[in-house]
C-alpha cells in the first residue's frame, strides 16, 4: 500500500503547468468510450446469438429478444456522454490541476468499466440457465 501512496503523492504534485494533467483527463475519456463500446459490443453479439436460438426455438417470439440488444447500445452511448461532459470540463477549464484530471480519469473508469463488466455479468448469468 506504501508505493501507490507515494506514487500517487509524488503524481500530485507534480506543476500544474505540466500536461500530465490533461493526459490522464484525456485518458479518462478513452477508458470510457473503449470499455463502454466494448461491453456494448459484447452485449450486442450475445444477444445476436440469443435472437438466432430464439427464431429457431421460438419464431413468435423474435421482437422481444429485440431488447438485449437495444440496451446494449444504451450503454455505447452511456461512454459517448460522458466522454463529452469530461471533453467539456477540460476545454473550459483554464487552471486544470492534477486532482481535476485523475477525477475525471476515475469517472471514464467507473464508466467503461462498469458497462463493460455489466454484460459480462449478465451473459454468464444466462448462460447458467
Amino acid at each position: 500500500m506504501g508505493i501507490f501512496k507515494t506514487m500517487f503523492l509524488e503524481l500530485a504534485a507534480i506543476d500544474p503547468a505540466t500536461n500530465t494533467n490533461y493526459f490522464f483527463g484525456y485518458f479518462g475519456i478513452a477508458c470510457a468510450l473503449v470499455f463502454a463500446n466494448l461491453g456494448s459490443a459484447y452485449g450486442t453479439a450475445k444477444s445476436g446469438v440469443g435472437i438466432t436460438s430464439m427464431g429457431v426455438l421460438r419464431p413468435d417470439l423474435i421482437i422481444k429478444s429485440v431488447v438485449p440488444v437495444v440496451m446494449a447500445g444504451i450503454l455505447g452511448i452511456y461512454g459517448l456522454i460522458i466522454s463529452v461532459v469530461i471533453n467539456q470540463k477540460i476545454g473550459s477549464t483554464t487552471d486544470y490541476i492534477p486532482k481535476i484530471g485523475f477525477a475525471h480519469l476515475a469517472a471514464g473508469l467507473c464508466n467503461g468499466l462498469s458497462s463493460l463488466v455489466k454484460w459480462r455479468v449478465k451473459c454468464r448469468a444466462l448462460d447458467w440457465q
